[in-house]
């Protein structure tokens, strides 16, 4: 039933009525997307509109005065979520607990595993940190960030680091592909000579 998909928290509804009065538009919306995936977290868009600019297929559900408004496709990923006030961002902003996150893929879930339990911690101490942005078909596609993205050892890092412990762990990962952009790095651990 759609209007079990979604609870608003009380703290969550008194900022969602304090920005439509302060905007002067009563009417206005919560529009909710999953825009995507960065490793086992959904990454969303929240935002209030006008209601005449729901999209044919739209699921709409009313929670106590309060029109929630998404697509089917993250309808499916939002069920049994909660919005609730982030009191880490300034001024108050809105956050998602969702209890779909993380990997429904078992392969997946134990190759996260060695990246929390081995890996991060080792190339935290660096100011660096790898994601698992996917496994398919035996191959995990990883991004290095922080420090690992463009540092110079990122190869050694990847070859002798990541790849022994997740083969290691989870014999079924035949291949492991770094899928980082190194050339945009903005603070990696080794600074490339100009």
């Amino acid at each position: 039933m759609i209007d079990t998909l979604l609870t608003v928290t009380p703290a969550a509804r008194e900022k969602i009525d304090g920005v439509r009065s302060f905007n002067d538009f009563a009417d206005a919306v919560l529009r909710v997307r999953v825009a995507g995936r960065e490793g086992p977290r959904f990454l969303y868009e929240i935002a209030l509109e006008d209601p005449r600019e729901r999209a044919d297929g739209d699921l709409a559900v009313d929670l106590d005065g309060i029109t929630v408004v998404m697509d089917p496709r993250s309808a499916a990923d939002l069920s049994g979520a909660t919005i609730d006030l982030d009191p880490a961002v300034t001024g108050g902003g809105l956050r998602i607990d969702n209890p779909n996150e993380g990997w429904r893929d078992p392969l997946a879930r134990r190759v996260q595993e060695v990246l929390d339990r081995q890996i991060n911690p080792g190339v935290g101490s660096h100011g660096g940190m790898v994601t698992l942005v996917d496994v398919k078909d035996g191959t995990a596609y990883m991004r290095f960030g922080g420090g690992c993205q463009g540092c110079a050892a990122v190869d050694v890092t990847l070859k002798q680091g990541v790849e022994t412990a997740v083969r290691g762990a989870v014999p079924e990962i035949g291949a492991i592909v770094d899928v980082t952009d190194h050339q945009a790095g903005e603070n990696p651990y080794y600074q490339h000579g100009h």
